[in-house]
This record gives C-alpha cells, structure tokens and sequence, in this order.
C-alpha cells in the first residue's frame, strides 16, 4: 500500500533540499567572489557568503523546532543553477561580459531561494510553526534584499562595462 503523503512530508522534503542548497552556496560564493572583477560584486558576494551561512543556522533552528534531526537532500535545481554559474566561469573568464554573468547566475539562485523561503514560510504557518515561519521570513528578507542590491550593481555599472 502506498503512503498518502501530507503537507508534512512535503515541508520537511523542501526544508531538507533548501538545507542542501544553502551549503552549496556556501561552498560556490568564494568561487565566483574570486571570478569576480568588479569590487562591488566581490562584496556583495562576501557579504551574502556570511549571510548564507547565517541562514544554514536558521535552518537548522527550523528543523529542531519540528523535533528533527537537520537532513540535507540533494537538491537538483540548485545543482544545475550552480553549474550553469562555474560554465560562466569559464566560458567568459577575462571577458567583460564575466560580471554581468556571475550576477545572472547569483540572481538565478537568489529567484530560487525567494520561491522556496516564500513556500516553506507559508507551510509553515499552515502546519502552526509559527516560530519557524518567522525564522523563515527573515531569511525570505535577506534573500530578496540580496537580489535588490544585485540588480543595483547589474544597471548602474556591471552591465555597461559587459555591454563596451
């Protein structure tokens, strides 16, 4: 017989992929920090470097709250959104256009992120984890001011330069 899945299951599947993909992150923003030309770029990618680990503790505080132990499930989206950034990395290395690449990679992930923190935090007020919800929102926060600040360096330099 197969089991009838619940809002439950699928939380704690998300949470668990969400998991897996903060710690790629982590593990790709000294990547492409180091790729990066611009020093507005760099910082920003240092800046969110130190949030993101931020977040992998949240997430953590999250999954204690649902009395389980933290669980990471490989994550495909962020796997393919990852190595499309290290092809970028490679295919425009020394180009000006190299920049304007690595933004476009990090907003993919940032446009991913937002989706699932907006879908977890959701669930979980439906589930009635309410202290969970908030921790989710206040990463949801940081992830869409991370983009908010991405586009800002994309119009008012990054693109121009990729564009001469």
């Amino acid at each position: 017989m197969v089991e009838l899945k619940t809002l439950e299951n699928l939380f704690l599947d998300t949470l668990k992929d969400v998991y897996f993909a903060e710690q790629k992150i982590v593990a790709t923003l000294p990547e492409m920090e180091d790729a990066a030309t611009n020093n507005q770029l760099k910082d920003a990618f240092a800046k969110h470097l130190a949030e993101t680990k931020v977040h992998v503790q949240r997430l953590e505080q999250v999954f204690a709250i649902i009395g389980t132990e933290p669980e990471a499930k490989t994550c495909d989206a962020i796997l393919g959104i990852t190595d499309e950034g290290a092809e970028i990395m490679e295919e425009y290395e020394g180009s000006p256009a190299l920049d304007a690449g690595l933004l476009a990679a990090a907003q993919a992930v940032e446009h991913y992120e937002m989706s699932r923190y907006g879908t977890l935090r959701t669930w979980a007020l439906e589930l009635g984890y309410n202290d969970a919800a908030g921790l989710l929102q206040t990463t949801l926060d940081e992830e869409q001011a991370t983009d908010l600040a991405l586009t800002s360096i994309a119009t008012s330099v990054v693109n121009q330069k990729a564009e001469a």
